[in-house]
């Protein structure tokens, strides 16, 4: 499909060479094409229309199981009339379920109730949602009984009547009711749904988003990727990740089919282009760390899928000649409602530069980007500054006031926007190039992404501190050689208290995403200070390379070690910058995930030609265990010796 709005973006200010009235480089500064009239209309309404003109239309395909758009929407009514009267327009509802027709069958709902929608994922901590709760005025908790938290499980429940049929769905859902926590902020009135950042202060941020920016997101999405009636859209994004809501309502405001993506193949390359053909995805939605593998790989020629979106962290590679759909860089923070900037990268793209990573592209419509220097000037292009952005795209807010003041600031002076009276400060630090697109630089604070999830050290140092056995801690985000961060958390304990490494990590998972429970812990009898008295944490970092390298940490396998198992332990210290991990340690306790599992996957197919599963990894009980898997499928590859 021709993209026929990137192209006409770069207009208005960018094209003036002047601020002033004299002559001067051309200002940082970019504007997204004029919105359409049809813009104003509602996220539900256009759902509502596919109802009406399409019922017996397939809207979610999973697996064997298929919902028409007439069915999910009499499920979305029962489940209203079950929950009339107990939710109001306004409240705010947790939503603790996995991708599915229940899922999709709940966000419908709760639009038409006029509540407020809180993606949480499928199982959430329950010591985060208890800290959500405090803080969030949840009016109730929908989900699988068995994942609520305590408080939520002695509360009121009435069991609710959604499917339980597909890959991801709970067998029995309730909604919990609790009244909110004394002083718990409500969502803005205008809210249309609501999602949790990464809190600077311990605790996850709620921000809330209205209806139109929504709606604005989705005009643009339908029509760059031309996602209409007979496609199908993934539902592939992690639930509690903002760019769910994206795919969500994407597919069921265009007619498509949405189709849930088994876990299975979210972290295997392999298995997520199996997925894509078999379940006949023609869009799709992806984080960068479960894309670039995909690239990495031969592009399977009988793909139906169009338009790959892939945003959430830095892309560092280009799709190769072979691959035949379009490929989009996304960039965009949960306050600018899921994506701000897009460059496409098409197959018809003549001899695209691999070597380079490609940039972050143009604006979206209704979107306007400015690069601001230390000043708050704006800045020219070619010098590098922090990204600010405004207009339709924006988030209300968070429900913090005192936050979203500090965050959400008015333009840059000089500025010529009409009807842009706010923007909001990523921290992000970028280049706008001569045509206008923007190149991204990294963070101007210490806020980290990891495996495409933003991670304030600051919440990591706090949940280890919630254990009576932590005085304090220190988190910090090394990165690898070839670019990767992790996560080491360097640990004084109390006094008397002789904590683990593997205890203190058991602990903070019950907090913690997956992406935040660091790779590393380091207990440590003091904590360096310069200066100025605070914690050196370079000196923290030098301390820990000397730690980890070879000569300190490194063991290496013994005389027995068999092949596997030298391969295995070699590919995990690389991908995980552990030295020291040994075969007797399991994946996990030395900071696996089951997003570094799939690099993992990658890498032992690369060197051997089998194809291992994530999940015969992750239960593993150490490295040897492993290795023996792989030596396993090897010989039963093998054909037999007569």
């Amino acid at each position: 499909m021709t993209n026929t709005l990137i192209t006409d973006m770069n207009t208005d200010a960018t094209t003036t060479a002047t601020i002033t009235g004299t002559p001067t480089v051309l200002p940082g500064v970019a504007h997204g094409a004029v919105l359409p009239a049809t813009a104003a209309s509602g996220v539900l309404s256009r759902y509502e229309d596919w109802v009406r003109s399409s019922p017996q239309a397939p809207a979610v395909v999973d697996g064997g199981h298929t919902w028409s758009y007439r069915q999910l929407d009499e499920a979305a009514d029962e489940l209203v009339r079950a929950l009339d009267g107990r939710v109001r327009p306004g409240d705010i509802v947790g939503v603790c379920l996995d991708r599915s027709a229940a899922l999709a069958v709940t966000a419908i709902a709760l639009a038409r109730l006029g509540a407020v929608y809180l993606p949480l994922g499928p199982r959430p901590g329950e010591r985060r949602i208890g800290a959500v709760t405090e803080d969030v005025a949840v009016v109730c908790l929908i989900g699988d009984p068995a994942v609520l938290p305590a408080h939520h499980q002695a509360a009121e429940r009435i069991e609710l009547p959604l499917p339980a049929e597909g890959t991801n769905a709970a067998a029995t859902v309730v909604a919990a009711f609790a009244p909110p926590a004394a002083g718990a902020r409500p969502a803005p009135p205008e809210a249309f749904y609501a999602v949790l950042t990464s809190g600077s202060t311990g605790r996850p941020k709620a921000l809330a988003v209205a209806e139109p920016a929504l709606a604005t997101l989705l005009d643009w999405y339908r029509a760059e990727t031309g996602l209409a009636p007979g496609d199908r859209q993934s539902l592939l994004i992690g639930v509690a990740f903002d760019p769910h809501v994206l795919e969500l309502w994407a597919g069921l405001t265009s007619g498509a089919a949405l189709v849930p993506a088994p876990d299975a193949v979210r972290w295997d390359p392999a298995e997520l282009t199996d997925w894509w053909r078999d379940a006949a995805v023609t869009v799709c939605v992806a984080a960068t760390p479960m894309a670039e593998p995909v690239l990495d790989r031969p592009w399977p020629q009988d793909l139906p899928l169009r338009h790959l979106v892939v945003g959430g962290d830095r892309m560092r590679r280009r799709p190769g000649q072979d691959v035949t759909a379009t490929v989009h860089n996304a960039y965009g923070p949960a306050e600018a409602t899921v994506i701000t900037t897009t460059h496409a990268m098409r197959p018809t793209d003549n001899e695209p530069d691999d070597a380079t990573a490609p940039p972050i592209g143009s604006p979206l419509p209704g979107t306007t980007v400015v690069v601001a220097g230390q000043d708050g000037r704006i800045a020219a292009r070619g010098e590098t500054g922090e990204l600010l952005i405004g207009g339709a795209c924006l988030a209300i807010g968070y429900l913090d006031p005192e936050l979203t003041a500090r965050r959400f600031t008015a333009p840059p002076e000089g500025l010529d926007a009409p009807g842009v009276d706010r923007f909001y400060r990523t921290g992000d630090r970028v280049r706008m190039l001569d045509d206008g697109r923007l190149e991204f630089l990294g963070r101007l604070d210490d806020q980290v992404k990891i495996s495409g999830v933003r991670i304030e050290p600051a919440e990591v140092e706090a949940a280890f501190e919630q254990n009576p056995d932590v005085r304090s801690a220190v988190v910090t985000a090394p990165r690898s050689a070839d670019g990767r961060t992790r996560l080491v958390a360097f640990v004084l304990p109390s006094a008397g208290a002789a904590p683990t490494a593997d205890a203190l990590l058991s602990a903070v998972r019950v907090w913690l995403p997956e992406q935040a429970v660091p790779s590393t812990v380091r207990i440590v009898e003091a904590f360096p200070l310069d200066a100025n008295g605070k914690v050196d944490r370079a000196a923290l970092l030098a301390g820990e390379a000397a730690a980890s390298g070879p000569t300190a940490g490194s063991v290496a396998p013994d005389d027995t070690a068999t092949d596997s198992e030298r391969l295995v332990l070699r590919v995990v210290r690389d991908l995980l910058d552990r030295p020291d991990a040994a075969l007797e340690d399991a994946f996990t306790s030395v900071g696996g995930t089951s997003i570094i599992a799939a690099r993992l996957l990658a890498a032992i197919e690369r060197e051997t030609g089998t194809r291992l599963r994530a999940p015969e990894v992750l239960r593993q009980p150490d490295l040897r265990a492993v290795a023996a898997v792989l030596d396993k499928r090897r010989a039963a590859a093998s054909p037999a010796v007569v």
